[in-house]
């Protein structure tokens, strides 16, 4: 599944900041994106398991080159008890979307380099020619 759970009840911003290798600013940014939603005591923002594990598949997605409005769609889909196969069809969708899109730009980079590299030839053998 990829939503997973954890013991603790309740987590500071410095504590997932730690964890995650992020700053609180990212954090921030993330809540500002309605991609998690701490409860407020005072100015203290007080993280959920679940908004831990809304941050966590954020950076997941970020790593993957989803965008933000593709992550929260994607974890906004999953619901406990429900059935999961509408979420993981739409993330292999955008999986395959994403890797359509990677693909196209490592074929064009590899042409830009083919090109280069043909210049280069032509370039050396003029200035060898003096």
């Amino acid at each position: 599944m990829w939503i997973e759970e954890t013991e603790r009840t309740e987590f500071s911003i410095g504590e997932l900041a730690r964890e995650f290798d992020i700053t609180p600013r990212a954090i921030r940014f993330y809540e500002a994106e309605g991609l998690i939603a701490p409860r407020r005591d005072g100015q203290r923002r007080i993280y959920t398991p679940r908004d831990r594990t809304r941050l966590k598949l954020t950076l997941r997605g970020k790593r993957l080159g989803l965008t933000l409005s593709e992550i929260r769609e994607l974890i906004d889909m999953y619901e406990p008890g429900r059935d999961a196969r509408p979420q993981l069809e739409r993330f292999l969708a955008v999986l395959e979307s994403h890797k359509a899109s990677l693909l196209q730009q490592r074929a064009d980079i590899e042409a830009q380099l083919s090109e280069i590299q043909t210049f280069e030839k032509r370039v050396r053998k003029q200035i060898k020619r003096g």
